[in-house]
């Protein structure tokens, strides 16, 4: 596995980390608050990206209790401390509440515990109480010194060698209520067991015609609730920050009525555990199974969740996350200064950014404060433009105005999928067809793709046709990998015999180059001369334009959930190395990501050549780690990495290397990766994103028709994706210079930039480059191109 790294961007000059640039450092790790399924991956991340870089790490066990008992609760960390806790739910090194560090005395105590071991990093996994503990605890430690000096505990010498503290925070919380961050460690984890249930409710009350109220967590956050209504297309949610409006029981009770007319045999509601009204008086589910009970006689359940949301392993994107964000707090406390202010490392968009911990401490209080006197719009900006725009979203697909009240465009906007199936596609169907109805759209349906579109296989979908898509994985519409090219002439009759005005394709490298093909034939078909939006949705994760396909979540889950089961397969057998071959064309996206995820030895990709010789540095690496106590292995091998080097050549030539040593298995998963009901993250995911290529049609025909002329400029094809922090819509003619076609992948890959995480986490060096690091930003972001990406 070659350990070059990869080509940085241009315009950016390269900062690279390098192998024990940190040493004679000392950092403490800790988690503290509730637990969250994630905080095992980022307490590994900690632990090894400090040993590689040559500082002693420190487990401080039950938090900030730990830290004031001392003794054996701070233990210096080793390379096999954590190994094999990626997929451990909770915190292995435990948590508590802790009065006595609340107290002056308590933190004195820490100080001191901390000195005798030379500990001046700490890096806090935890909610924003535990990160304002930290805050005060930096802010006091030139103090608490001094008062150990003065009462004879150390020496001045120690007071100048330990003179400032760094605290680098992560937030570990279910809730997902902590400003400043797009995501927290734990909420997609919580987020899987609360759609478990939800698709687990679904097909009982089908059954019955039964309305079920859930309650799920978020006593002053109401994050879970309305992204599991988003998620499952829940009738109606209760949150803390956007109460319901006076007169709410009557007009639920109608849209509960309304959605039975429709045929629909269940009703879901969705409320946070801390539901209130606009008066602050609590919203319980009770109160709300007996009003559906009295004013409709409906057959009512209540499910409340509780710790179920907890509990569980923790998803790839958590683990993910987790990792990214433990590597990122060790290069900021390996960067910080006596100056730098605490810092909290944070997710927007798709990058790492460090934020100031006060400021975003005080916005979460400041939501708070907000709520408590009754000021909801400012809370649910405060929140954040992710939990904005979900709620503005949700208000958009659930709620469907009368007819007559829906002012017509008189346009008719096609959807089709294209190419292989992943899930998520039938949560994007659904948005576009809502959003484009509430534009006052007509909105067709094309069936089995490009092959379909030709064969005029076109019908009109309606508001209540697309109801429960959410949850079903596959591709409802049917899709075929057929490319338009030698169906132009039949596609643009149709087109022509439709009317049809917009369209938008939702599928992989086959969406995106049928896309091309129609930009390209505009000249001899005027058809296509309307507006086209690509939404990228394909487990490789290969379409250019976007950092992010929908679909490629759930199969990430898959891999990494498959390999979970293969490493515990041999947790009563010593010594063995399994090699797993993934899907993904020649984009090691899921290889290399699954691998991150997994935790494995080494992961085999198209996008970085390999030899014989790497393949032997990897095997003599397994030899040297099967003589610790951590005594199994994991490969991962993108199918198309390799002509020659392929999954049965690398097996045995394992096994005949390893002989002695070790043995080999080898597993393809194969399609098993397209399959299954998909992850909430690519149900929402394609639920905003399809709703926001929506709005984009709608603004170009308005443009269009306001202008009086067709759609004949490249801005008028576009692929839509999040790049970085940005949601971008991007001409496929520019695209088109930035991929690889031959190969079916852009030329240049974000995710190559984390290939180097994954091969220090598994103790190989490598060069890990910083260049997007170093910078404290503010909270409120400042203006930047393209709008903000909200995952």
């Amino acid at each position: 596995m070659a350990s070059s790294a990869p080509a940085t961007p241009r315009g950016s000059f390269p900062r690279f980390l390098e192998h024990l640039s940190g040493s004679g450092k000392a950092i403490g790790v800790l988690t503290s608050g509730g637990d969250a399924q994630g905080m095992n991956a980022a307490v590994r991340a900690v632990v090894r990206m400090g040993i590689y870089v040559g500082a002693k790490v420190y487990f401080i066990y039950e938090g900030y209790q730990g830290m004031v008992d001392g003794g054996s609760n701070i233990v210096e960390a080793n390379w096999e401390s954590v190994s094999s806790i990626l997929q451990v739910g909770g915190t292995i090194i435990g948590s508590a509440r802790c009065k006595a560090f609340r107290t002056r005395e308590g933190r004195l105590q820490a100080a001191s515990n901390l000195i005798q071991r030379g500990i001046t990093n700490l890096c806090v996994i935890g909610g924003d109480g535990s990160l304002t503990g930290a805050n005060i605890f930096r802010k006091e430690w030139s103090e608490l010194l001094e008062e150990l000096a003065k009462n004879g505990k150390i020496s001045q010498e120690a007071v100048q060698k330990y003179s400032y503290l760094n605290v680098v925070g992560m937030v570990g919380s279910i809730d997902n209520d902590f400003c400043g961050t797009d995501m927290t460690i734990g909420t997609d984890s919580a987020l899987h067991r609360i759609m478990e249930v939800v698709d687990a409710i679904m097909t009982t009350a089908q059954s019955h015609q039964r309305t079920f109220v859930l309650e799920v967590m978020g006593r002053h956050c109401g994050y879970l609730a309305l992204v599991s209504a988003l998620a499952c297309g829940a009738d109606w949610v209760f949150l803390p920050e956007s109460p319901p409006e006076e007169g709410w029981e009557e007009n639920m009770c109608v849209k509960l009525s309304e959605n039975r007319a429709r045929k629909k045999r269940l009703n879901i509601i969705i409320v946070a555990e801390g539901a209130i009204d606009t008066q602050n008086n609590p919203i319980s589910s009770e109160k709300i199974k007996d009003l559906v009970v009295t004013q409709l006689g409906f057959d009512t359940r209540v499910t409340i969740l509780g710790h179920v949301q907890r509990g569980g392993t923790p998803s790839a994107f958590d683990r993910i996350l987790a990792s990214r964000m433990g590597v990122e707090a060790v290069v900021a406390l390996l960067e910080a200064t006596p100056d730098t202010p605490a810092c909290v490392v944070s997710l927007s968009g798709n990058q790492a950014v460090r934020l100031p911990l006060v400021e975003c401490v005080q916005m979460t209080q400041d939501v708070q404060k907000a709520m408590d006197e009754r000021r909801f719009k400012d809370a649910v900006r405060l929140r954040g433009r992710s939990f904005e725009g979900n709620l503005n979203i949700y208000k958009r697909l659930a709620i469907k105005l009368p007819d007559d009240q829906i002012q017509k465009s008189n346009c008719n906007v096609a959807v089709v999928n294209v190419g292989a199936p992943a899930a998520g596609m039938n949560a994007a169907v659904r948005s576009a067809v809502r959003v484009g109805i509430a534009d006052g759209h007509k909105m067709l349906a094309i069936y089995d793709g490009f092959d379909g579109f030709a064969k005029g296989k076109i019908k009109e979908i309606g508001w209540s046709d697309v109801g429960g898509w959410t949850g079903q994985g596959g591709s409802i519409l049917g899709t075929k990998r057929v490319l338009p090219g030698k169906f132009l002439e039949e596609i643009a009759g149709q087109m022509r015999a439709h009317s049809i005005n917009a369209l938008l394709i939702i599928g992989g490298f086959e969406a995106y180059s049928g896309a091309i093909m129609m930009a390209d034939a505009r000249n001899s078909h005027e058809e296509f001369c309307i507006p086209v939006c690509v939404l990228p949705a394909t487990i490789s994760n290969n379409v250019p334009g976007t950092d992010i396909s929908i679909g490629s979540d759930t199969s990430l889950d898959v891999v990494v959930e498959t390999c979970d089961r293969i490493k515990q397969s041999a947790s009563g057998t010593k010594r063995r190395v399994f090699i797993i071959e993934t899907m993904g064309g020649y984009c090691g996206y899921l290889a290399n990501m699954g691998g991150l995820a997994a935790g494995a030895d080494a992961a085999y990709i198209f996008e970085e050549p390999f030899d014989i010789r790497d393949l032997q540095s990897n095997v003599e690496h397994l030899t040297e780690k099967m003589k610790t106590t951590i005594q199994r292995g994991l490969v991962l091998r993108n199918e198309s990495c390799s002509e020659n080097y392929t999954t049965d050549f690398i097996y045995q030539l394992y096994s005949e290397e390893g002989k002695g040593v070790f043995d080999c298995r080898k597993n393809v998963l194969g399609h098993m990766q397209q399959g299954g009901v998909p992850s909430p993250f690519d149900r929402n995911f394609g639920t905003k994103i399809s709703a926001r290529a929506m709005q984009w049609i709608t603004s170009k025909l308005k443009e269009s028709h306001s202008k009086g002329k067709k759609c004949v400029t490249d801005d008028c094809i576009c692929v839509l994706g999040i790049s970085k922090r940005d949601v971008l819509f991007q001409p496929v003619a520019e695209l088109k210079k930035e991929t690889d076609f031959e190969h079916r992948i852009p030329k240049e890959q974000w995710w190559l930039k984390l290939r180097p995480l994954m091969k220090i986490l598994a103790k190989y060096k490598a060069s890990y480059d910083v260049s997007d690091s170093g910078q404290l930003e503010p909270v409120q972001p400042r203006s930047i191109q393209g709008e903000p990406a909200t995952i």
